[in-house]
C-alpha cells in the first residue's frame, strides 16, 4: 500500500521486528489516547458508543493495533510532487523522468486517501495544502491531450505543407515566414483550445503543456484521478468540498472523452451515485451543460450516446451508461422534466439502440435496459390510463346507483323474507300448540284405556279365583270332608270373601274332621281382588321387608349421583309436584390454578326446560386438549320540545279595531297553525264534521289538536255570542276558535281523525317490529349451533371453576360478556379467542354459527313493552270508531272498518305471538321476561356475534405475525451461515430499497462510506423509478443524513 512499506516488506517487518506489546499506562492517561483513537477513526455515533462500553483492556489493545500503523507520507508530500508535475518550466527531459513515476504516486495517494483516518484526509484538503485543488488542476492537465487531436492533425497538416515548399526550393524567407506563421497559427489554436477547454480558470496553455499532457494520457493517471476524487467523496467531509468546488464535477465529467472504457464506466458510476444524492442532479445536469459547450456538441449527451453505440463491445462500460441514463433521466421528482430528459435521449437515438441491444447475450446489461424501460414515462399511455379512469369511474357512479337501488331491494325483500319467516313462526307455534293439545288428548286416553284394561284384568283374576275356590269346595264335599250347607245356606258373600282371605293368608284350608286326615295345602292363590284385600302374614312381611331393603340400596345409590327435587308447576290454576333428578357433577381436578370465570350460575331448580337440560358439557370436555388450556390460562404466582315552526314566525298585525278573546301568544300559534292549511273556518269545520281527510292533512289535524277549546274560552265565546256581539268584530282567530267550539264531540272527532290518518303508517310501523321478534326469538331457541357453542362454554368454564366454586349446570346470557375479561397467563390471549381456536380446529361445522341466528340485530332495536302498547292502543282506537259508526252513519268510517278491521287482526295476533315466543325463547335460556326484555336479551348475542369474529380475525392476524416472525428468524439463522461481507450486502439492499419508497433524498448518512455503498448497490440492484405521484428518491431517512448542503 501506499503508506506502508510493500507486501513484502510488512511480512518482513511483522517476522523479524514484532514489536512487544507496550504495558497499559495509568486510567486517565489511557482514556485520553483512547479518545484520540476514536477521533481519528471517524466512526458514527453508534459506533463510537460501542467502543466506549469496552473496558480498559480491550481499549488498550485498540490503541496498540492504531498506533502501529504508521502513516509513510504526510499529504504535502504528495502535493508538492503533482505540483512538480505541473510546472511548466520543467523541461522536456526532465518532465519525462518525473512522469514515469506520477502513475504510482496518485495510486499511493488513492491508497492514502481511501485507508488513512479522517485527519490525514482533513489535513490534504485543507486551506493549507488545497489538495483537492491540485489534483482537479493535474485531472485538467492529464486529459487535456484527449480533446486535442483534431485540432493538432491540423497543425501537422500545416507542417507538412511548409516541407514541401521547403523541398521544392522556395525562398528561405518566404519559408521562414510560412514557418513562422504556421507556428503561431499552431500556438493560437493550441492556447485557445486549452484555453477554453481545460484552464479557463487561471492556467496557461501551450504546445509544451499538450505534448507533456499526452505523455501522461497513455498512461492510467486519469483514471487513477477519478479514484481519488471517489475516495475523497466517500468522505462526509471531502464530499461537501467536492460538491462546493467550481471545477471537480465539471472536469470529472469531462473525464469520459479519456479513451479507455475502464476510465469512462468508473465516471458513470460515480455520476450516477452523485445524482442520487440530494441536490447532485442539478450538478451533474450543469457538468454535462459545460461538456456540451466544451466539446461543442449540438445536443446535450450526444457524445455519450456516441461512446454507447461505438462501445459495444465493452460490456462494463455498456452497463454503467445504460445505468447512468436511467438514474439521470428517472431520479427527478418533476415528472415534465422527467418526460423532457427521457425524451433527450429518444432523440439521440437511445430508443431504437435499446430495441437492437434487447436481446444481448450479458445478463447485466438486459436488466439494466429492462429498469430502464421498466422506469419510461410513456405519456401516450398515461393519457389512455386517464380516459380510462374516467370511463371507470363513471362506471361507478354507475355502479354506486346500481347499488343503492339493489340495496333497497335488498332492504325489502328482507322484510318480505322476515315476514314470511315471522309467519312461518307463527304456523309453527299454532301447530306446536295443537300437537300439545293433541298429545295431552292422547295421554289421557291412553291413561284410561290402561286403567281399564287393568281393571277388567282385576276382576277377570277375581273372577277365576272365586271359580277355583267353588272347585275346591266341591271337591271337599265330594270327599265328605266338609259340609256346605249351612256354609251355603247361611254364608254371605263377605264370609266367602272371609274364607278366601284366610285361605290366602295361611296357604291352606285347615278343617277339622272325625278321622285324622292330613290338611291339604294347595299352592298359594293369585292375588285378591281390591275389594277384599288379603290380610298380612308373617311370609308377606318378610317378602316386603326384602324388598325394601333393595329398595333402600338402590334409592342410596341414586341419592350419591342425583339431586332429588321437589317442584311444582302451575298451569291452568293448576299445582303439579314432582320430582326431578339431576345427576351431581363431580369436581374437577386441574394441573395448574386457573383463574375464575365470573359468570351468573343458575341454580339447579331453575335449569329445567332450558336448553342446558339438553348438553352435556362433560363430553365436551373429554374431546378437549385441556393441557393446552391449562397452560395457557394458568394464573401467575401461582328539555321540553319547541315547536319551531310556530316559534320563527312573524308576529300576525292585529287590527285595532277588533275583538281578541284568546290569549296573544295562543292566538298568535293558532294563526300561524291557520295559514299552514290555507282554508277558511267554514271548510275546516265542515271537514272535521264528516270526517273528511282528504280536505284535512293528518299533520295539520294533530296540530289542531292542540288548540282544542278549553272550558274557559268556550264560556268566554259563549257569552259574546249570548250578548249578540257582531261577529265580525271578532279576530279571526277567536272567530275560528268560536266555530271550532261548536262541534259536536270535539275531542272524539278529532282523535279519530288523527287515528283514522296515522293507522296504516302505525301498522306498517309495528308489523317488522313484530316480525323482527318473532323471527330472531325462532332462530335462537331452534339454534343447533348455538346450542353446541353453550355447551363449550359451560365446559371450560366449570373446568376453571370447579376447584375453587364447584361445578354448574347453566349460567346466564350475560356472562358471555365476560369472555373478554378472562385473560390467558400472557394476558395476550382471551378466553373467547380461546373458543374461537377450538371451534376452528375441534368443531370447525360451528364456526359460522351466527348465521342460523336471524334478525337478533334488529329484534335488540326493538322495545316489546312499548310496542305491544301501541297495538293496544290501536285497538283502543278502533272501539273507538266502531261506537262512532254504530251511533252516527259515516260513509268513510265504514270504509275505514272493512279495509283496517283484518289488518288490526292480524297486528294483535302478531303482538300476542311475538310476545309468547319472546316468552319461550327467554325462559328456554333460564332467564326472566320480566327482567329481561328483547332491549336486553338480544344485545347479548350480537355483542357476543362481533366479539366472536374479532376473536377469530385476532387469531389470524397472531397467527400471520407467528409465522412472520418465525420466518425472519429462519432468515437469520441462514444469515448467520452466510459469510459475513454477504450479509452485509444483503442488509444494504434491504436497507437502500425501504428508503427508496420514501420522499427526501437526504444528502449523506451519519457514517462516511455511503458513496461507495451507492455503487456498490447499483451494480446488484437496477434502479427502479417512482410513478408521478410519489418522489423518485433513493434515499430518504432524513435523521441519517446530514443536510449541510440541501
Amino acid at each position: 500500500m501506499g503508506n506502508i512499506e510493500s507486501v513484502d516488506g510488512q511480512s518482513e517487518m511483522k517476522h523479524h521486528i514484532m514489536p512487544l506489546k507496550v504495558p497499559m499506562p495509568d486510567p486517565t492517561e489511557l482514556e485520553e489516547r483512547f479518545a484520540i483513537v476514536l477521533n481519528s477513526m471517524n466512526l458514527p455515533p453508534d459506533k463510537a458508543r460501542l467502543l466506549r462500553q469496552y473496558d480498559n483492556e480491550k481499549k488498550w489493545d485498540l490503541i496498540c493495533d492504531q498506533e502501529r500503523f504508521q502513516v509513510k507520507n504526510p499529504p504535502h508530500t504528495y502535493i508538492q510532487k503533482l505540483r512538480g508535475y505541473l510546472d511548466p518550466k520543467v523541461t522536456r527531459k526532465k518532465f519525462r523522468r518525473r512522469v514515469h513515476e506520477s502513475t504510482k504516486v496518485l495510486r499511493e495517494l488513492e491508497i492514502s486517501l481511501r485507508t488513512n483516518h479522517i485527519g490525514w484526509v482533513r489535513e490534504f484538503l485543507n486551506d493549507e495544502n488545497r489538495g483537492l485543488d491540485i489534483l482537479v488542476e493535474y485531472l485538467s492537465f492529464a486529459q487535456c491531450a484527449n480533446g486535442d487531436d483534431f485540432s493538432l492533425d491540423k497543425a501537422k497538416s500545416w507542417s507538412r505543407s511548409i516541407e514541401d515548399l521547403h523541398q521544392n526550393g522556395c525562398n528561405t524567407l518566404v519559408l521562414i515566414v510560412c514557418a513562422h506563421l504556421c507556428c503561431q497559427i499552431k500556438y493560437s489554436l493550441c492556447e485557445l483550445l486549452t484555453l477554453s477547454f481545460y484552464f479557463s480558470y487561471g492556467s496557461a496553455a501551450n504546445s509544451k503543456t499538450i505534448k507533456n499532457s499526452r505523455l501522461v494520457s497513455q498512461k492510467d493517471d486519469v483514471h487513477v484521478c477519478i479514484m481519488c476524487l471517489r475516495a475523497i467523496m466517500n468522505y462526509q467531509y471531502g464530499f461537501n468540498l467536492v460538491m462546493s468546488h467550481a471545477h471537480a464535477v465539471n472536469e470529472t465529467a469531462l473525464s469520459l472523452n479519456n479513451k479507455n472504457p475502464r476510465t469512462k464506466a468508473l465516471v458513470l458510476e460515480l455520476l450516477a451515485a452523485v445524482c442520487l444524492v440530494r441536490g447532485g442532479h442539478e450538478i451533474i445536469l450543469s457538468a454535462f451543460d459545460n461538456f456540451k459547450e466544451v466539446c461543442k456538441e449540438k445536443h446535450r449527451f450526444e457524445k455519450l450516446m456516441e461512446y454507447f453505440r461505438s462501445e459495444d463491445g465493452n460490456i462494463d462500460f455498456m452497463v454503467a451508461c445504460m445505468q447512468f441514463i436511467n438514474i439521470v433521466v428517472h431520479s427527478v421528482e418533476d415528472m415534465n422534466f422527467r418526460v423532457h430528459l427521457q425524451y433527450e435521449f429518444t432523440k439521440l437515438g437511445l430508443d431504437d439502440f435499446l430495441e437492437k441491444s434487447k436481446h444481448t447475450e450479458s445478463d447485466k446489461l438486459s436488466v439494466q435496459i429492462q429498469a430502464y424501460l421498466d422506469n419510461v414515462f410513456d405519456v401516450g399511455g398515461l393519457l389512455e390510463d386517464a380516459e380510462t379512469k374516467n370511463v371507470a369511474l363513471e362506471k361507478v357512479e354507475e355502479l354506486e346507483e346500481h347499488l343503492s337501488h339493489v340495496a333497497e331491494k335488498l332492504l325489502d325483500v328482507e322484510n318480505e323474507t322476515m315476514m314470511k319467516v315471522a309467519d312461518l313462526e307463527k304456523q309453527l307455534l299454532h301447530k306446536d300448540k295443537e300437537l300439545a293439545t293433541i298429545k295431552e288428548t292422547y295421554e289421557s286416553t291412553s291413561s284410561q284405556v290402561h286403567t281399564l284394561r287393568r281393571m277388567i284384568q282385576e276382576k277377570d283374576a277375581a273372577f277365576q279365583r272365586h271359580n277355583n275356590i267353588e272347585k275346591q269346595l266341591l271337591e271337599l264335599e265330594q270327599q265328605g270332608t266338609i259340609r256346605l250347607r249351612g256354609l251355603v245356606g247361611g254364608a254371605s258373600l263377605g264370609d266367602l270373601g272371609l274364607l278366601t282371605a284366610s285361605m290366602s293368608g295361611s296357604g291352606g284350608l285347615r278343617v277339622t274332621t272325625p278321622a285324622p286326615i292330613e290338611a291339604v295345602a294347595p299352592p298359594p292363590p293369585p292375588p285378591p281382588p281390591p275389594p277384599a284385600p288379603p290380610l298380612p302374614s308373617e311370609g308377606t312381611e318378610s317378602e316386603n321387608s326384602q324388598e325394601n331393603q333393595l329398595c333402600m340400596r338402590i334409592m342410596c345409590g341414586v341419592i350419591l349421583s342425583y339431586i332429588i327435587m321437589f317442584v311444582k308447576i302451575t298451569s291452568d290454576n293448576n299445582v303439579y309436584s314432582y320430582l326431578i333428578a339431576i345427576r351431581i357433577k363431580k369436581p374437577i381436578k386441574t394441573k395448574f390454578r386457573l383463574p375464575v370465570f365470573n359468570w351468573t350460575a343458575l341454580k339447579p331448580n331453575q335449569i329445567n326446560g332450558t336448553v342446558f337440560n339438553e348438553i352435556d358439557d362433560e363430553r365436551v370436555l373429554e374431546e378437549l386438549n385441556l393441557e393446552k388450556f391449562e397452560e395457557l390460562f394458568k394464573t401467575k404466582a401461582q328539555g321540553p320540545m319547541v315547536d319551531l315552526s310556530c316559534s320563527k314566525s312573524k308576529v300576525s298585525h292585529k287590527v285595532v279595531n277588533k275583538v281578541q278573546l284568546l290569549d296573544a301568544n295562543r292566538s298568535k300559534n293558532l294563526a300561524i297553525t291557520l295559514r299552514k292549511a290555507n282554508k277558511t273556518t267554514e271548510e275546516i269545520c265542515k271537514a272535521i264534521q264528516t270526517f273528511d281527510l282528504k280536505a284535512l292533512p293528518v299533520d295539520f289535524v294533530e296540530c289542531l289538536m292542540r288548540f282544542l277549546p278549553t272550558e274557559a274560552e268556550s264560556k268566554l265565546l259563549r257569552q259574546y255570542e249570548r250578548e249578540r256581539r257582531p261577529l265580525d268584530q271578532l279576530a279571526e282567530e277567536d272567530r275560528f276558535m268560536l266555530f271550532f267550539s261548536k262541534i259536536e264531540r270535539l275531542t272524539q272527532r278529532m282523535s279519530i281523525i288523527t287515528f283514522v290518518g296515522n293507522f296504516n303508517d302505525n301498522v306498517n310501523m309495528l308489523t317488522p317490529q313484530l316480525n323482527a321478534i318473532i323471527a330472531a326469538s325462532a332462530s335462537v331457541k331452534s339454534s343447533p349451533k348455538l346450542k353446541k357453542i353453550l355447551e363449550i362454554i359451560l365446559a371450560l368454564g366449570n373446568y376453571m371453576n370447579s376447584s375453587k366454586r364447584g361445578s354448574v349446570y347453566g349460567f346466564k346470557l350475560q356472562s358471555l360478556d365476560l369472555l373478554l375479561d378472562t385473560k390467558s397467563t400472557d394476558r395476550k390471549m382471551t378466553l373467547l379467542h380461546y373458543i374461537a381456536l377450538v371451534v376452528k380446529e375441534k368443531y370447525p361445522e360451528l364456526a359460522t354459527f351466527y348465521n342460523e341466528l336471524h334478525f337478533v340485530d334488529k329484534a335488540a332495536a326493538v322495545s316489546l313493552e312499548n310496542v305491544l302498547l301501541d297495538v293496544k292502543e290501536l285497538g283502543k282506537g278502533m272501539d273507538l270508531v266502531r261506537r262512532e259508526c254504530s251511533l252516527h252513519d259515516h260513509a268513510v268510517l265504514k270504509g275505514f272498518l272493512q279495509t283496517s278491521d283484518t289488518h288490526l287482526d292480524k297486528l294483535q295476533k302478531d303482538g300476542k305471538t311475538a310476545e309468547e315466543a319472546f316468552n319461550n325463547v327467554v325462559l328456554y335460556f333460564g332467564e326472566s321476561p320480566k327482567t329481561t326484555p328483547p332491549s336486553v336479551f338480544f344485545p347479548v348475542f350480537v355483542r357476543f356475534i362481533k366479539a366472536y369474529k374479532e376473536a377469530v380475525e385476532g387469531n389470524e392476524q397472531r397467527k400471520k405475525q407467528e409465522e412472520a416472525m418465525r420466518e425472519k428468524l429462519l432468515a437469520q439463522e441462514a444469515k448467520q451461515r452466510d459469510p459475513k461481507k454477504r450479509q452485509q450486502q444483503q442488509e444494504l439492499i434491504a436497507e437502500l430499497r425501504r428508503r427508496q419508497a420514501k420522499d427526501h433524498r437526504p444528502v449523506y448518512e451519519g457514517k462516511d462510506g455511503t458513496i461507495e455503498d451507492i455503487i456498490t448497490v447499483l451494480k446488484s440492484v437496477p434502479f427502479t423509478a417512482r410513478t408521478a405521484k410519489r418522489g423518485s428518491r433513493f434515499f430518504c431517512d432524513t435523521n441519517l443524513f446530514d443536510e449541510s448542503i440541501c
